[in-house]
């Protein structure tokens, strides 16, 4: 069974956690999967009533990424050399009755607080890249989320754009709700960052 549509998802992911978001707010979450040629080309918007800085401390805390996305088993940050890392990311995706194990060592870029570019150093998948822009909006952030991976098998083509469309939004929602419940946490304790 391919495994690479994980892939994908982890790299949207370098990010999510589970339901326990600040009371009555709900991050807003659009993702779209065109298939491509062989490629599968994600894009997503993700609107979270946050400040920027907590955005990016979740989106970046790869070290804690298992105890924020429930598909991960493991994640861990490789190498750091100033604002290029290294992560490694294994885990398990489940759609219906199937699953699907992945594995993903990615090459990330960081422009603090406004970007992350990942490039897929080995994993599941032929090949993967990923924008993640993180920018301030009259009432929070906007993540704009731009993916594109070649995956191995013609059953992957065929399956994955809802299997992806559907993973990528449920680790976004997660990361929202984890931004959100940090940033509940900073009001209680004071006010946001």
């Amino acid at each position: 069974m391919p495994t690479w549509l994980l892939t994908l998802a982890a790299a949207a992911l370098l990010f999510a956690l589970p339901a326990t978001a600040a009371i009555g707010a709900e991050p807003k979450v659009e993702v779209s999967v065109a298939n491509k040629g062989g490629a599968l080309i994600v894009d997503a918007l993700v609107d979270v009533p946050v400040d920027p800085r907590t955005a990016w401390e979740v989106m970046t805390d790869f070290e804690h990424m298992t105890s924020i996305v429930d598909n991960l088993k493991s994640s861990q940050v490789l190498s750091r050399s100033g604002n290029t890392w290294i992560v490694r990311q294994d885990g398990v995706a489940k759609y219906g009755l199937l699953s699907f194990p992945f594995a993903s060592e990615r090459e990330l870029r960081l422009e603090p607080m406004t970007r992350i570019l990942s490039r897929q150093l080995s994993g599941t998948a032929k090949s993967m890249e990923s924008e993640a822009k993180v920018a301030p909006v009259a009432d929070g952030v906007r993540i704009n989320y731009h993916a594109e991976t070649v995956v191995e098998s013609t059953l992957g083509r065929f399956f994955g754009a809802s299997f992806v469309r559907h993973e990528v939004e449920e680790q976004f929602l997660a990361m929202g709700r984890e931004m959100l419940r940090r940033h509940a946490v900073a009001d209680s304790q004071g006010g946001a960052k």
